[in-house]
């Protein structure tokens, strides 16, 4: 892939870039024109504040909006997590369980099943599977899923298995990463979470995980993944002993990545949730209790404008900052709002507290109360149907909410309520 932009094409340089520091607007001009943004100029722009970061957001939706349109997508589909009982002690997690600790869960194949079909009877064509490493779990209980849910459902996606759980197949049984995942995509896996990622940087990685999957081991298997004809997710975790140039090396990883193999289907940034998590309860005053709203804002729109030309798709993690923040960030560079989920069990377990489930009908509106079109998309990003004129279907939340309403925010205004008048 190459960036190829004729003069014709370049967007009109955003007023806000004018009122720029002189160092940020050169490096939003390049952007604009084109240019490609270094890993220390990208670590300039995340120190951005003030006029300086207005004019970041602003180039940001610029491209934005010269990669997608304003189109909005996302995904209707399902988490399931097979096992919270995990013995790898990283230090960030707070979903992993010993097995007699409890609320220990463990699903058989028949069980994951079942709730592949409530999914697809809801409308799901993807269901994203990931779970702890287990230590009694034999390495081919990853194919044994992805077959029966295949047996079952031949026409779902499966979107599994983290490059953690990748090197934990294979280490089970005794294959290359590229030989299971060939094994895996033979019996049906169709993509793969960039999950795992956090911080590619063996320092910080060290403090996060003791380094049980090292940064190269990351990359060796996500570039395998690609190679072996399965796309990925790409993610980055944030906010807790990191900082810009931390973020800026391995956006810049990432892209190199992409480069060579082009199977990366989107970026998510994943804002550290502290609140459950070890890494802050044993470390207060070490580490930090997640990002700053400044910091999270910059984080997308950066991304964007990193990535530009090679991932432009830029997803917001709905379960980690609420559905009003993720809304917000649809000005900052985000093309995305990710999937319906119907359950969500690690960030739920970190302390994140907004919900489970958005549904399809929900996240149009939210996507439209922007002055967005909403779509309907595959999990490798094809378009399935595009809301200009009407709405999904209306379906009850799969999980009880307690009275609780992702769309509460949208009342609070209401130049933003005539959502349903607009679709109909």
């Amino acid at each position: 892939m190459t960036i190829q932009q004729s003069a014709e094409n370049f967007a009109a340089v955003p007023a806000a870039v004018a009122a720029a520091s002189a160092p940020v607007r050169a490096i939003l001009e390049m952007a604009l024109e084109g240019g490609e943004v270094s890993e220390a100029e990208g670590a300039e722009l995340f120190r951005a504040t003030g006029a300086d970061a207005e004019a970041v957001y602003a180039v940001a939706d610029a491209l934005r909006r010269r990669a997608n349109g304003d189109r909005v997508s996302f995904v209707v589909n399902r988490n399931i997590n097979f096992t919270n009982i995990c013995y790898m002690g990283c230090r960030f997690c707070g979903f992993a369980k010993r097995s007699e600790d409890k609320g220990a869960e463990w699903l058989e194949p028949a069980q994951i099943v079942e709730r592949a079909q409530r999914a697809w009877d809801r409308g799901a064509t993807e269901v994203c599977i990931q779970g702890g490493l287990h230590p009694k779990m034999e390495g081919t209980y990853y194919r044994d899923i992805i077959r029966a849910i295949k047996a079952a459902l031949p026409d779902m996606h499966i979107h599994a298995f983290s490059p953690f759980e990748i090197w934990y197949g294979a280490s089970k049984t005794k294959m290359s990463y590229h030989d299971f995942l060939a094994d895996l995509k033979d019996a049906g896996l169709g993509s793969m979470p960039g999950t795992a990622a956090e911080i590619l940087d063996t320092e910080v990685r060290m403090q996060l995980t003791k380094n049980k999957l090292s940064a190269e081991k990351w990359v060796e298997i996500i570039r395998a993944a690609h190679e072996t004809g399965i796309p990925t997710t790409a993610t980055i975790m944030y906010g807790h002993i990191d900082g810009p140039e931390h973020w800026a090396a391995h956006i810049r990883l990432l892209r190199d990545i992409q480069k060579d193999t082009g199977g990366f289907t989107e970026l998510v940034p994943l804002s550290f949730v502290h609140t459950e998590s070890p890494l802050w309860a044993q470390n207060p005053d070490k580490v930090r209790p997640g990002p700053t709203a400044l910091e999270v804002d910059l984080m997308h729109a950066v991304s964007r404008i990193m990535l530009h030309g090679w991932i432009d798709n830029i997803q917001v993690s709905w379960t980690k900052l609420g559905a009003a923040r993720a809304q917000q960030m649809l000005s900052r560079g985000v093309n995305d709002l990710g999937g319906t989920l119907m359950n969500e069990s690690i960030s739920r377990a970190a302390g994140a507290a907004h919900g489970q489930e958005i549904t399809a009908r929900e996240l149009a509106q939210i996507i439209r109360a922007a002055d967005r079109v909403p779509v309907r998309r595959s999990t490798v990003y094809e378009v399935r149907e595009v809301y200009e004129h009407h709405d999904p279907d209306e379906l009850a939340p799969l999980v009880d909410r307690q009275g609780r309403d992702p769309l509460e925010f949208l009342q609070m205004f209401p130049e933003r309520g005539t959502v349903l008048e607009a679709a109909e």
